[in-house]
């Protein structure tokens, strides 16, 4: 598989990754799990990248693909007051990327960046590689060196 902005921006910062390249369905109702069970991986291991508005300004927020956000987490994540899902087709154009394929890296513009903390501490982990199809695997400190992100609590509780 080629390269994307995202694989070029960890290359130009010496970030080294695993690629995995597995079959995409765009039919799957939740893309995250559906990648995990093609490459025979835990959901909890493998972050789903999503796009969101805090109070009107984009931002990023990557969490445990069997997971839901809880926007009053996230707004606070930010210091903002409201979070909201950013249309996918600002996401897009946002991003540079197509939906089921966003990284949270290369980005065609550079947005605030949070990580659900859970997992960040711990193993490496799995995050869209910038194309439909491609995961890649790092080191969750090089994660957040590459977005310059944060971790916070973003996800509804079990």
């Amino acid at each position: 598989m080629q390269d994307t902005s995202a694989t070029l921006t960890l290359d130009a910062l010496s970030i080294s990754y695993e690629r995995h390249v597995y079959d995409y369905d765009p039919s799957a109702g939740k893309l995250g799990v559906a990648a995990a069970a093609a490459l025979g991986l835990s959901p909890d291991h493998v972050l789903k990248t999503l796009m969101v508005q805090i109070d009107g300004r984009p931002a990023c927020v990557v969490l445990p693909a069997d997971r839901e956000l809880d926007f009053a987490r996230v707004a606070q994540a930010f210091g903002g007051r409201k979070a909201k899902m950013l249309s996918r087709p600002d996401a897009e154009q946002r991003t540079g990327y197509r939906i089921g394929g966003v990284s949270p890296f290369g980005q065609r513009s550079t947005v605030p960046t949070a990580f659900e903390q859970c997992g960040m501490d711990g193993p490496p982990v799995v995050i869209n590689g910038g194309n439909q199809g491609l995961l890649i695997e790092l080191s969750p400190q090089d994660a957040l060196t590459a977005t310059n992100g944060i971790t916070a609590d973003l996800v509804k509780p079990l």
